[in-house]
């Protein structure tokens, strides 16, 4: 008899593992399927976007990752002069101040994927099954519209011999080369250039002076680009190749040679080559990212572009962390399988989005340095930082869904949220304890739904009965909280409601606040006093302006739902009380 799996994933890539972790934090074991014969031991992926970072944050994993990792704080812009002399140019913040409240940073593919392991092992005890190369993956059409089948075969062989698994899901996750997507029949749809680029990861000798700076390097000698690595001494080069290279004869004395003809006149000697490779630059896009809701192709496996924006690994990544959430809402009953279906409108254009932008900031970085294309060394620095937005990862906009409702939305109550954006972080003061915190820090990935009220200002009469009116109508039998929460579990276990009041905290008592939002839960029944924060100034780190960040009228308030991977879905008042039923009707199975 085959072996049955509610989900296998092929790869264990950043995707895969991304998507595992959150199946484990819902007490679900997954079969991973990796033809490696061992965990990763040097990635070639390095850059960590402020939104990947925001991610492990959401995770409880960003601690770690930020210890290790190099910080991108500053890059600078270096061009030949007039004469010929190499000469620095500009110099800029790396990501603009106010965009995120986490770093762009440099941490090695194999330290990502070692931290979503050792979550997993210590989360439930999931692990990676190696040694097994993926032969085929079909799914049978007949059995997929039935929620209790396991339709989708999976023949792998380890050892020399085959074997066959089935499973309600499959997620490809298995890189460029993927077998998943090889087996369903789809197509990569694309292009490369003749554009050639080497690539080293090398300890350098060097009177540089920015060699511990992200830079990038126009001489007319060619095109280089710095990435400071993790560890204090290790350096990536990207070193863009003259026309006519042939990939396949490249060796490493010629990334050496070329290296050192752009730093002219400084010198670069290489005391250690850790890595190297070259590659033509190609941008293709899957032409289907899913067979049957049932199998979903992620990372690698559906978009595949140049190395120099650094989204890779940050793309995938965050695919996996689409993808799984509503992986485990589905298989846990919480959501119908047509939720999956959002992931093939939302990570979708994401890709095709990415494709765009790596085509324009591909033709960028080969232009030529004498500014006959335009291309000048102010041209090149002044969109080089306003492409600054898009790498950190904080562009990305879903369209309208069952989980995504701007077309329900008031936006004009809160102008500094976007519905199909991710929530931007602002400081807040807890309530309870005084902390000064970042907002995000309430809404870790735990599967959970929030439905965020800005209550107003402390003290306003109509502010405080329209959230006594909101609590009221939570509590009730009618609403999404009672409807869509299990049977003898927490109040806020499916839908938490988080408060921030705006104004003086002392001048306000916890009695004040509805009893709804500060519920009895756990296991010793205990009151969770850490749902509510004020915008106010901390003692020691200042003022967050959180309302005017997020563009809310003290005086009017807001409520704004947002998903377990902190998207905003929907935008609405304190008295839409049919909107928020209604949204969550639109998904949420009743149990």
């Amino acid at each position: 008899m085959p072996q049955k799996h509610d989900v296998i994933i092929c790869g264990s890539g950043s995707a895969g593992l991304c998507a595992a972790v959150w199946l484990a934090r819902h007490g679900m074991t997954c079969k991973i399927l990796e033809k490696r014969p061992g965990p990763m031991k040097m990635g070639q992926a390095d850059g960590v976007q402020c939104r990947t970072v925001e991610i492990f944050e959401s995770l409880g994993l960003s601690e770690d990752l930020l210890r290790e990792a190099y910080h991108v704080l500053e890059v600078a812009f270096w061009a030949s002069d007039e004469s010929g002399q190499l000469v620095r140019t500009s110099q800029a913040a790396d990501t603009a101040p106010g965009l995120s409240h986490m770093p762009h940073v440099i941490l090695n593919q194999a330290i990502i994927n070692r931290f979503f392991l050792e979550d997993m092992k210590k989360t439930n005890g999931q692990g990676v099954d190696y040694g097994y190369s993926v032969k085929s993956v079909e799914v049978d059409g007949e059995k997929a519209g039935d929620d209790s089948a396991y339709p989708v075969r999976v023949v792998a062989t380890r050892d020399g011999k085959d074997e066959i698994m089935e499973a309600k899901y499959v997620l490809g996750c298995d890189g460029a080369h993927s077998e998943v997507r090889r087996s369903l029949g789809f197509k990569m749809v694309g292009d490369s250039t003749d554009t050639i680029w080497g690539v080293m990861d090398i300890y350098p000798r060097t009177n540089y002076p920015d060699i511990r700076k992200k830079a990038t390097l126009r001489s007319k000698f060619g095109n280089l680009m710095i990435i400071p690595r993790e560890g204090g001494s290790l350096v990536r080069f990207y070193i863009q190749l003259p026309a006519g290279t042939v990939v396949k004869a490249v060796k490493l004395d010629d990334l050496h040679n070329k290296a050192r003809q752009i730093f002219q006149p400084y010198n670069m000697d290489f005391a250690e080559t850790v890595w190297w490779s070259a590659y033509a630059i190609g941008q293709r896009l899957a032409d289907h990212f899913s067979k049957d809701n049932r199998i979903f192709l992620t990372g690698d496996a559906c978009h595949t572009h140049s190395p120099k924006a650094g989204q890779g690994m940050n793309v995938s990544l965050q695919d996996g962390f689409n993808i799984g959430w509503k992986l485990a809402a589905v298989l846990q009953g919480r959501a119908p399988p047509s939720l999956l279906k959002t992931y093939n409108i939302e990570r979708e254009r994401v890709a095709a989005d990415l494709i765009s932008f790596d085509r324009s900031w591909s033709k960028l970085f080969s232009s030529q340095t004498d500014g006959t294309n335009g291309h000048t060394a102010q041209y090149f620095s002044e969109q080089f930082i306003k492409g600054g937005k898009y790498t950190a990862g904080l562009t990305a906009r879903y369209d309208d869904s069952i989980i995504t409702s701007s077309e329900s939305s008031r936006s004009d109550l809160a102008k500094g949220l976007t519905v199909g954006m991710r929530f931007p972080s602002a400081q807040v003061v807890r309530f309870c304890d005084a902390k000064a915190m970042q907002l995000v820090r309430a809404l870790p990935a735990d599967g959970r739904w929030r439905i965020i009220i800005f209550a107003g200002s402390v003290g306003d009469e109509r502010g405080v009965e329209r959230l006594v009116k909101l609590a009221s109508f939570l509590a009730s039998e009618k609403s999404p909280v009672r409807r869509f929460t299990l049977p003898n579990a927490d109040i806020d276990s499916f839908i938490e409601p988080i408060v921030i009041f705006h104004g003086k905290r002392v001048e306000m008592e916890q009695e004040q606040i509805p009893e709804y939002f500060w519920p009895v839960t756990g296991k010793w029944g205990m009151r969770d006093l850490h749902k509510t924060f004020v915008d106010d100034e901390s003692y020691n780190s200042g003022h967050g302006h959180a309302y005017e960040k997020y563009g809310i009228d003290a005086k009017e308030g807001a409520v704004a739902v947002v998903r377990p991977d902190q998207y905003v879905s929907l935008v609405t008042s304190l008295d839409d009380h049919e909107g928020l039923s209604r949204f969550f009707e639109g998904f949420a199975v009743q149990p």
